[in-house]
């Protein structure tokens, strides 16, 4: 077996898992625009059987700021146009360039209303018409005309907060990072000043880019914590000077913008499958390897999130019963044994002077045989944990995100043969085990896409306003 994986499990069915669907590569809580009996329309603007169904809606995680009067949560008007741009710009954020008669196929409304619909959208400048699709009609007649988002013309912001520091990156319409901002701090006790100065960064960048105020459709957050679904962070023993803190509100009301909320690893999951590792694959469990040590899991293409929000704490999964007593309360979590501080703390021990995780990444890359031993031992301990989580759900990819991922192939390597041995060897055939494609900008990345879910329903929204 190669190092560059363990193989590529077959998708399973989870119906009865808690989830969000996905999206144009984001998760989201599926809601369907309807038309109210009364409002019917003609037979011939019906959706055709098949068609796909351009819904948006309310993503994971929680979402403050978006009273009935902001455009960001408003149902559109319940209006054949209304839903026609909804379906339209939800095919468009799915698959990114379009023809008329393509989006005529996916979303099943009319070429009539397809055609007025991008007219407007064109007009509006969400839309841009970019020209001949070359080769695109082999017949006679003329060739069709590919219709994409123009990204300038709507931005999320994506905000990080991890236990040492705070990243704020504006995403444009697309999810491409126009400004990205890392400020190193401690934030655990902290939580009134790291919000204060995180709004202050979330309007730096806007400033920078030369956004308007109006042209941001609000903010997603990752934050290092649990988050439940009533938006309340389980920080107790985690982010000691969070307790009580609802940073949904109040980053709300410190910036105006609406503002979504999810913990660092649902966000690293969202942005590696829209964008990075996970694209092509739809049953994913994404690990950070961080100050704190979390997972977010994607079953047939949605977001587990379980009953109450808390799903993917594969850091507190016990892997030294006899071990170190955990900041959660529990003794020998993986946290305990495989985060960088812990692996450093080893090594500081044995040296005799301060090891950070840069310095670490460079004693792996260098050869050292201390360092060496120490990553894969705590790799070992991860593919442990890991080998749970695949037989439970039978991934076909696990991407590892997280500052240890730096170290390489000690700690993947590792992490494989741990999952090999621990794990069922049917739910290991074809499984794959790589590092994530984005590096540290995943967090931020994802907590934006968050916000581009919804973006087909809150553009629609503007539109009818």
């Amino acid at each position: 077996m190669t190092t560059s994986g363990i193989g590529h499990g077959c998708r399973g069915h989870h119906g009865s898992c808690r989830h969000a669907d996905v999206v144009g590569g984001v998760a989201q809580n599926t809601r369907f625009a309807v038309f109210r009996r009364k409002s019917t329309p003609h037979r011939r603007n019906r959706t055709r059987p098949g068609a796909e169904v351009g819904v948006t809606g309310r993503g994971p995680g929680y979402r403050v700021g978006m009273p009935p009067t902001s455009p960001a949560d408003v149902d559109v008007p319940i209006t054949l146009r209304n839903l026609g741009r909804v379906r339209v710009l939800g095919a468009l954020v799915r698959a990114h360039r379009l023809s008329r008669t393509d989006l005529v196929r996916r979303t099943g409304l009319a070429r009539a209303t397809v055609g007025s619909v991008t007219a407007d959208l064109i007009r509006s400048g969400i839309v841009t018409d970019e020209g001949a699709i070359p080769g695109g009609n082999p017949g006679t007649g003329r060739p069709p005309r590919a219709l994409a988002l123009n990204p300038a013309s709507a931005y999320a912001v994506g905000v990080d907060i991890g236990h040492d520091h705070i990243r704020v990156m504006l995403c444009d319409l697309v999810g491409a990072p126009v400004r990205d901002h890392v400020l190193p701090r401690a934030v655990d006790h902290d939580a009134a000043a790291v919000l204060t100065r995180t709004a202050e960064l979330v309007d730096q960048v806007r400033r920078e880019a030369g956004v308007p105020a109006d042209r941001v459709l609000g903010v997603g957050v990752g934050i290092a914590c649990p988050v439940d679904r009533d938006g309340a962070l389980r920080a107790e023993g985690i982010m000691p000077g969070w307790v009580g803190v609802r940073p949904a509100e109040e980053l709300h009301g410190r910036t105006g913008f609406p503002v979504s909320l999810v913990n660092d690893a649902n966000a690293g999951v969202l942005a590696e499958h829209r964008y990075g590792a996970a694209r092509e694959s739809g049953d994913v469990v994404y690990l950070r390897l961080s100050t704190g040590i979390g997972a977010g899991l994607l079953c047939a293409g949605r977001l587990l999130l379980g009953s109450g929000g808390l799903a993917g704490e594969l850091g507190h999964l016990s892997v030294e019963p006899h071990g170190l007593i955990c900041r959660c309360g529990n003794r020998g979590c993986l946290e305990t044994v495989a985060n960088p501080t812990a692996i450093t703390r080893l090594l500081t021990a044995v040296a005799g002077a301060a090891v950070s995780t840069a310095d670490l990444v460079d004693l792996v890359r260098a050869g050292d045989r201390g360092a060496i031993r120490a990553v894969a031992d705590a790799g070992e301990a991860v593919g442990r944990a890991l080998a749970q989580a695949v037989t439970m759900f039978n991934p076909e990819l696990v991407v590892i995100g997280g500052e240890l991922v730096a170290t390489g192939e000690v700690l993947l390597e590792s992490v494989r043969n741990a999952v090999r041995r621990n794990a069922m060897g049917s739910h290991t055939q074809r499984l794959r085990v790589v590092p994530g494609a984005l590096g540290d900008s995943a967090g931020a990345r994802g907590a934006a896409a968050l916000v581009l879910n919804d973006a087909p329903e809150r553009l629609a929204a503007l539109l009818a306003g």
